[in-house]
């Protein structure tokens, strides 16, 4: 079931992902006030939450530089509510995905697709033990339009699985930015895009390098060594498995079948724009 779980999050995050991308996002946010780095992530994703401090935001938001979520929060709250922000956000959803998807956006496979998400997405409230961003979330009413009640299913089921991802790493005894680091010793993302997106200056950078040499997990040229390989695939492992209770209600067909249904949706936003997912 862990492997139905990882693939199906997997297959629809395009269709929650696209939010932070899409320009009408920025848009719906500049209508409220808020200039584009303000609105665009850590106030959107944040409002669910509340009004909250900053030390709240960086807490969940796990992995930035405090000093940049700083220059958001809580001053965004200031300018917008957040009923106000989460009312555009969900609008400018609404916008985005209908303008990528045309007439998939509609119709019965739409329709039980919206369904499937939302069972996975009313399942994992039974789980909200140490899930703060997912259950903030969670708190939201559903909203009646289908296309906006799967983009809310996979808001859920990505911040279910987000928060228990950050479990896994705290249990492991591993920061943010060193989770970063080594994320990026696999070779997956460069180092310098995690860096730079994330704001880390480059001395605290180098010394959460030199923390991970010392715990045998990266060698001298910053690459992963067996045991820090051996790391990541228990924190990969831990996260798919701690995203299970959601799916379980579909079982492994009924996963298969909402990925069916996702598939040609994600790949038609992938292809609009160019996230790098491969659905």
């Amino acid at each position: 079931m862990e492997d139905a779980a990882r693939k199906t999050w997997r297959t629809l995050e395009p269709l929650h992902g696209l939010i932070y991308f899409a320009p009408e996002a920025g848009e719906a946010y500049e209508a409220l006030g808020l200039p584009p780095a303000m609105g665009g992530y850590f106030a959107s994703r944040a409002a669910a939450m509340g009004p909250v401090p900053a030390d709240v935001v960086i807490a969940a938001f796990f992995n930035f530089f405090p000093d940049f979520v700083r220059e958001t929060i809580p001053s965004a709250w200031s300018i917008a509510s957040p009923a106000q922000i989460l009312e555009a956000r969900f609008a400018a959803a609404g916008s985005a995905l209908r303008a990528r998807l045309g007439g998939l956006a509609e119709g019965p496979e739409l329709e039980e697709a919206a369904e499937l998400a939302r069972r996975a997405g009313e399942a994992a409230t039974a789980f909200p033990e140490g899930r703060p961003l997912f259950a903030a979330h969670a708190s939201l009413p559903w909203p009646d339009d289908p296309l906006l009640v799967l983009w809310h299913a996979q808001t859920l089921l990505r911040e279910f699985r987000g928060d228990g991802h950050i479990a896994a790493m705290t249990v492991e005894g591993v920061n943010g930015l060193e989770a970063l680091i080594l994320h990026g010793a696999t070779g997956e993302v460069p180092p310098t895009t995690l860096r730079t997106s994330r704001r880390w200056p480059s001395d605290a950078w180098a010394a959460g390098e030199e923390r991970l040499r010392s715990r045998g997990w990266l060698d001298p040229e910053g690459r992963l060594t067996d045991g820090g390989r051996t790391h990541r695939q228990w924190v990969e492992d831990r996260t798919d498995a701690l995203a299970v209770p959601a799916y379980e209600v579909l079982g492994v067909e009924g996963c298969q079948r909402l990925r069916m249904l996702c598939r040609p949706m994600s790949q038609a936003i992938v292809e609009a724009g160019g996230f790098g997912f491969r659905p």
